[in-house]
């Protein structure tokens, strides 16, 4: 019997590599990925390009967006896997909402880790000085939330190893 893998959240701050441990494990798993920056609002966008952290009431059409992507992908009988910060538990819960079963793999990583990467890169409209408002923000996963944290020291071909695994662990025991 093939294994089946549920809808997956790739979380975190800024840096932590959402969108290429992401769109790796869409890959090796051979499902979907979204990136969930390209489903945020034209306004959304030039706040942050303009350095202006997002309050809650900014996020909630684009976590109502990429619940419901979620929850179409699922309805067309595919798997996602969805880069997302989702910092708070209520954006978590507001993401579940749309799809009960998924999982949230948290990104975990070190401020100076993440200061190093983000000084490697230019994005289009997240700039660097945003890590700050995202790591107050940040709420660790709970116990409750039945999602894994995963250190992001190593490379990203290991993560994406190290949660094929996990996943493949997960499958057996359900």
């Amino acid at each position: 019997m093939p294994v089946t893998y549920p809808p997956m959240i790739m979380m975190g701050a800024q840096g932590t590599g959402k969108s290429t441990i992401g769109a790796a494990l869409a890959a090796r798993l051979n499902v979907a990925f979204v990136d969930g920056d390209d489903l945020h609002p034209a306004a959304n966008k030039a706040k942050m390009a303009a350095g202006t952290p997002l309050t809650d009431e900014d996020r909630v059409p684009w976590l109502k967006a990429i619940g419901q992507r979620i929850a179409d992908e699922q309805a067309a009988g595919r798997i996602v896997i969805v880069a997302c910060s989702a910092l708070k538990r209520w954006y978590r819960e507001l993401l579940r909402s749309s799809a009960p079963d998924l999982l949230f793999v948290h990104l975990v990583g070190g401020r100076a880790l993440l200061e190093q990467r983000l000084a490697g890169r230019d994005h289009e409209y997240m700039p660097t000085t945003l890590l700050q408002s995202q790591l107050e923000t940040l709420e660790p996963l709970a116990e409750w939330e039945h999602g894994v944290d995963v250190d992001i020291a190593s490379t990203p071909a290991e993560i994406v190893d190290e949660l094929q695994r996990l996943l493949q662990r997960r499958a057996r025991t359900a």
